[in-house]
């Protein structure tokens, strides 16, 4: 019981410590003053107006949301026929396509932006939308690769194997079997690869223009020359979209952080 105590108070201690520099963040967000101050000098929403009313801010945080949106969904099109395959087929190659797949998270992105900087020039694609989808693709997927492969066990081989036995279509048993065993692994490398993507700096900056930049792009050049509460302002509201997300997919798909509670 006093093990169980201990063990309690020292979870609760490092969760909060890993989450006051967050609160810190927001307070700073809500000061009066025109430069960072916690605890917060007065409160306001101020800043947070000035974040909203400034276009840049806007488009910054709309290309953002987009470009992490898209880039996940095609990095879960693409890792889970990959993971499929790597799990369920013995081919030549096999490790080493895994190993490929797998070869951003060691590399430095700063590398691979300028490598896609060189390459969309040669091609023509470079500074753009579609170039940058491809970058954070090429980041992001192993994020959903390294989460769904665990889930392809040979235990589950068997239900796949019984499905198609019944006369179950391939398409019918992936559907039917294997994504609903695989959709815990697909979920939290989907957010993975997202918040990924969303602070992605390194790589970004090699493909934005004053048209188009992400909000961590925005955010860098603008500490660059000014340093006010608007910076707080703009990661306390990533800070509490993120939050909001994280809930309602817990309410509607169903993440092991609120599970307890229904059961």
């Amino acid at each position: 019981m006093v093990a169980l105590i201990l063990v309690r108070i020292v979870s609760f201690a490092a969760l909060a410590y890993l989450a006051l520099p967050l609160v810190v963040l927001v307070g700073a967000s809500l000061t009066t003053t025109s430069f960072l101050a916690f605890p917060p000098q007065g409160l306001t929403l101020a800043w947070y107006g000035k974040m909203l009313g400034d276009p840049s801010y806007v488009s910054a945080f709309t290309t953002s949301t987009l470009l992490a949106v898209a880039a996940t969904v095609v990095a879960m099109l693409l890792a889970v026929p990959a993971a499929i395959a790597i799990a369920r087929y013995r081919f030549a190659g096999r490790r080493l396509l895994s190993e490929t797949l797998m070869s951003p998270l060691i590399l430095p992105h700063v590398v691979l932006g300028a490598a896609l900087l060189q390459y969309g020039s040669a091609i023509g694609l470079v500074r753009s939308f579609p170039a940058l989808l491809v970058g954070h693709v090429v980041i992001i997927m192993p994020f959903v690769l390294r989460a769904v492969l665990p889930q392809l066990t040979d235990e589950q081989k068997s239900l796949e194997d019984a499905s198609a036995d019944l006369g179950a279509r391939p398409l019918t048993t992936f559907f039917l079997v294997t994504l609903p065993q695989i959709r815990s692994g697909l979920v939290s490398g989907a957010i993975f690869a997202f918040i990924a993507s969303w602070i992605n700096v390194e790589l970004s900056i090699f493909n934005t223009t004053a048209e188009l930049t992400t909000i961590p792009v925005k955010l860098f050049n603008y500490v660059q020359y000014t340093i006010d509460p608007t910076i707080a302002a703009v990661s306390g509201l990533t800070i509490i979209v993120a939050a909001i997300v994280i809930v309602l997919l817990d309410l509607t798909i169903g993440l092991d952080v609120l599970s307890e509670r229904r059961r």
